[in-house]
């Protein structure tokens, strides 16, 4: 079974190999599809993928200019999320509550989690742009926010199977996939989460994604 995102009006209904998940955005979106599902799991909090898999290549520049490849943090649990910072809704949610989630971790515990956004939208997700929003939902030096121009950011976006297009009725709306990817310690895509998770959902799965 594929991943399926559906929108109807502003709820994008996500389901992932049975298990529905719901998110909010803006703007309407087309099918995208990934060789990954999701099904309940009683270990984690988040779906669990099916199959585990090793993660896709991402390997691009943060907003900074310093190049980032996700094989760099092997060991750790990485997050993995796919934003825009002109987004009116489920962004601001997803980043928010990544930070959260870290701040309830307690230090000892987030030092083994990493969490990267991909940037969907490379005209508007300036260094600018991508401080203040990293700063206004409490992420900032906590989230590696990558961007690049839309040929290298579309490369990720296939590998990852994630859909982004600017909205046909408002053009500063990006219709795009609203996942969050849990990558275990050894470079596995290993949870998903919607974008209304709740923190403690991460809180409770990063030190299994970090020790599995």
């Amino acid at each position: 079974m594929s991943l399926r995102i559906v929108l109807s009006l502003v709820v994008i209904v996500v389901i992932v190999g049975g298990v529905a998940l719901l998110t909010t955005g803006g703007g309407s979106s087309r099918p995208s599809s990934s060789t990954v599902h999701g099904v309940a799991s009683p270990k984690y909090s988040g779906s669990l993928a099916s199959p585990a898999q090793p993660a896709p290549p991402l390997s691009l520049r943060n907003y900074q200019g310093q190049r980032v490849n996700i094989d760099q943090y092997k060991g750790k649990a990485v997050l993995v999320t796919f934003l825009y910072t002109h987004c009116p809704d489920q962004c601001p949610l997803i980043a928010a509550n990544l930070g959260v989630a870290l701040n309830l971790m307690g230090s000892a515990k987030a030092s083994k989690v990493q969490v990267i956004a991909v940037s969907v939208d490379p005209r508007g997700d300036t260094p600018k742009s991508v401080a203040k929003f990293l700063t206004a939902h409490g992420v900032m030096g906590r989230m590696q926010y990558l961007v690049g121009s839309k040929q290298e950011l579309a490369r990720a976006w296939k590998a990852w199977g994630v859909g982004s297009e600017r909205d046909a009725s408002d053009p500063e709306l990006i219709n795009h996939s609203g996942l969050v990817y849990g990558i275990s310690a050894t470079g596995k895509v290993t949870t998903l989460y919607a974008a209304s998770f709740k923190p403690a959902e991460i809180v409770h799965d990063a030190p299994l994604l970090a020790s599995s």
